[in-house]
């Protein structure tokens, strides 16, 4: 079975793009994490067996790291 993927785009606190990737590096079912440049600071991939553990990983982990002000997840399909 294919594992459920998402793209989080994630707004980070202004000067802390550094400290967040290092945090989202360290929790597991975060695949990559890049910062990038636009209208987010930070896009991690993330994997989970199903749709539920992404929505779990998101708000259970990854919304609650610090300096995080908003996230946006976008499902891959396909």
């Amino acid at each position: 079975m294919v594992p459920a993927k998402a793209f989080i785009l994630i707004e980070a606190a202004v000067g802390k793009n550094r400290e967040v990737v290092t945090v989202l590096r360290r929790i597991k079912g975060v695949k990559t994490v890049d910062s990038v440049t636009g209208p987010y600071d930070v896009i991690a991939v993330v994997e989970g067996e199903n749709l539920n553990e992404i929505g779990d990983l998101v708000t259970a982990k990854i919304q609650l790291v610090p300096d995080i002000s908003r996230t946006v997840t976008c499902l891959a399909i396909g």
